[in-house]
């Protein structure tokens, strides 16, 4: 097993959580001296650092949210002089003022640490070429994968996003064996690939994809495998959190929390209490070490588990399951809890159809109504309407199934649906129009 810091790694449970204890304390004293903010919210929680007397305490703190940092908006919730400040970050502010999170100069260290240890996990170093798809500037996608790819003497191509073709032959020309990008756009890159007459699988050496991003489930993982050669590895990180900073190991079959980095927990969305080990629930995280933007009970509205089970890897450090979906992107139609990864799971164990597709909820009178808009395999693709019909009856029954609520299904040609070279979009609500 290959690690970048064996000694944290392989640290034994009880080592590891008397490390994050002496974090935790650590980080709550500084907080109530030196923050207003979170002083603030610690005096209306009618809590003291000296509550704090077990890693179990951290139930005592009050939680965080992205209102917190709006309301904070731009830096009333950093905890460190502005001259410590080394760099900003900032979330897009699609719903509403934009997030922004500062870095001290060890925050940034940190954050390069914690996910080259991922990478090292995943089995890459410094023989490997690895260019990096995601966008580079506010967002800390690109530049979060750049910073840990050097860190363990990989060679790093910071393409970004966009101009496809031109990202194609780069992989061609320069080698590259790992790619960083969302799930979407490396299906996207394999239809542009094939366009020009590129076979990933044949005609470049790519053959690890550092994906994340957005809810992608574990066919499309298999139709990237089987179609492109790749294999996937889900990699975690929010831009409150310091951008990606978490991934799966060799193992994939969780992702690797970090824990002298980031305390985890998995409660009742609507309880707030914990849920039993193994079970689903939303994430909430603490970052026992971040400076400039401290992170303190912060719910992230993503829904996981933790893992009960040793990983077979040999780190012991927590595991959360495949993101399941998030809390606030969960549709509600007709009472029914509905995940876009759970209509995505579904298509892609339909080997007639493709990997992109669109859910259109709307509400008719006082009934909502559910649209599946997907794409055909070109292979697929005929004028035979007894055949479509056919197919169409046993995707919405398939459903019907899955999700407890019925959809219409719409088979569409390929390439008819937007593609993203960012995060795909995958639902359209009409309801609130």
């Amino acid at each position: 097993m290959s690690c970048w810091e064996p000694r944290i790694e392989n640290m034994r449970p009880d080592e590891l959580k008397a490390l994050q204890y002496r974090h935790l304390k650590t980080l709550v004293n500084r907080l109530y001296s030196f923050s207003d903010f979170y002083h603030g919210k610690m005096r209306a929680a009618n809590v003291h650092p000296d509550d704090i007397r077990s890693l179990e305490d951290i139930r005592k703190l009050p939680f965080m949210s992205k209102k917190d940092l709006r309301d904070g908006y731009p830096d009333k919730t950093f905890a460190v002089p502005k001259k410590e400040v080394v760099r900003y970050h900032a979330s897009s502010g699609t719903t509403g003022k934009p997030t922004i999170v500062g870095y001290t100069q060890k925050d940034i260290d940190s954050w390069a640490t914690s996910l080259a240890r991922s990478l090292t996990s995943i089995g890459l170093g410094s023989d490997d070429v690895i260019q990096v798809s995601n966008t580079y500037g506010l967002f800390t996608g690109g530049i979060g994968f750049h910073y840990a790819a050097e860190k363990i003497g990989a060679a790093v191509i910071p393409a970004s996003t966009g101009n496809t073709e031109r990202q194609i032959e780069l992989i061609q020309d320069l080698g590259v064996t790992a790619m960083a990008a969302t799930p979407s756009y490396m299906l996207h890159l394999g239809e542009v690939a094939e366009k020009m007459g590129v076979s990933i699988r044949n005609d470049t050496k790519l053959r690890v994809g550092l994906l994340g991003g957005e809810p992608w489930s574990e066919r499309m993982r298999d139709r990237i495998e089987e179609w492109l050669g790749v294999k996937g590895f889900n990699c975690y990180g929010t831009s409150e959190l310091s951008g990606p900073m978490f991934s799966e190991c060799s193992e994939r079959d969780g992702i690797h929390i970090w824990g002298d980095y980031a305390y985890v927990e998995i409660l009742d969305p609507e309880s707030l209490e914990p849920v039993a080990p193994g079970e689903k629930g939303e994430m909430v995280l603490t970052m026992l070490q971040k400076e400039a933007l401290p992170i303190v009970r912060f719910r992230i509205g993503d829904i996981s588990s933790i893992d009960p089970e040793p990983c077979p890897c040999g780190r012991t450090h927590p595991r959360i399951k495949r993101i399941f979906g998030r809390v606030d992107d969960m549709l509600i139609v007709r009472g029914i809890n509905v995940f876009p990864s759970q209509v995505q799971h579904t298509l892609m164990s339909i080997p007639e159809l493709g990997e992109h597709f669109q859910i259109v909820v709307e509400r008719k009178g006082a009934l909502d109504t559910m649209l599946v808009r997907v794409e055909l395999k070109r292979e697929a693709f005929t004028d035979n309407i007894v055949q479509l019909m056919a197919l169409r009856e046993k995707i919405s029954y398939r459903l019907k199934n899955s999700l407890n609520v019925g959809a219409t299904v719409e088979l569409v040609e390929p390439g008819t649906l937007p593609r993203f070279e960012g995060k795909t979009k995958f639902v359209v609500d009409k309801r609130d129009i």
